[in-house]
């Protein structure tokens, strides 16, 4: 599968006005500064497609993105704000986490939400913390370990491995992990394969 089309279609401030829940969407949310947007763009292949800024916090509502596949497939992609680290008020902050807790907990037609870690870094307590809460929404993950063209090969490999280790101790099922880098296009094929199956099952059970 191979992007063919995708452009952005619009931000909301929370689930009511977001698109008619009409086909499959797998959402992308992480850390402030993991990368999200360089992430959609490459997956894409649409440089600029979803904004990127050097300033954590810079998304701030759900933003829906409207994509078609070589086989004929829409769906959604969505970025969401970031949690942990960004410059804001502990009152917007409650804004956005329960902004992002209703979508997530809601949004029918969700397939998946793609959890971004950075793979510079050992396993963060931010980010731990938020899979938790996924268990506690029941909301289907998987995870994408951004960055990997910012260290060497082995120590992405080293703490993506640690990570899914910290996560055995708590979880029983290990969903599926992705390497990733922007820059060099590492785990783009990967993606969208997983993605490609994933729109097969929700037609199928349409």
């Amino acid at each position: 599968m191979d992007i063919t089309k995708a452009q952005y279609l619009i931000s909301s401030p929370d689930i009511t006005k977001c698109p008619k829940a009409d086909r499959p969407e797998y959402a992308f949310i992480g850390r402030s500064n993991v990368g999200k947007s360089s992430l959609i763009n490459m997956i894409t292949k649409h440089s600029g497609l979803a904004k990127t800024s050097a300033s954590p916090g810079k998304t701030q509502m759900i933003n829906h993105f409207v994509l078609s596949d070589s086989v004929g497939s829409s769906f959604y992609f969505v970025d969401l704000p970031g949690y942990g680290y960004a410059k804001v008020s502990q009152a917007q902050r409650a804004v956005w986490k329960k902004m992002i807790q209703q979508y997530l907990s809601e949004r029918e037609n969700l397939v998946t939400v793609f959890v971004l870690i950075d793979s510079r870094h050992e396993p963060q307590h931010a980010d731990m913390e938020f899979l938790r809460q996924l268990g506690e929404w029941q909301v289907p993950f998987n995870i994408i370990f951004t960055k990997a063209d910012k260290s060497t090969q082995s120590v992405a490999a080293k703490n993506a491995r640690y990570f899914i280790e910290a996560m055995k101790k708590e979880w029983e099922f290990i969903p599926k992990s992705f390497i990733t880098s922007a820059v060099k296009f590492t785990g783009r094929k990967e993606i969208l394969s997983f993605i490609a199956e994933l729109n097969e099952s929700y037609y199928e059970e349409e």
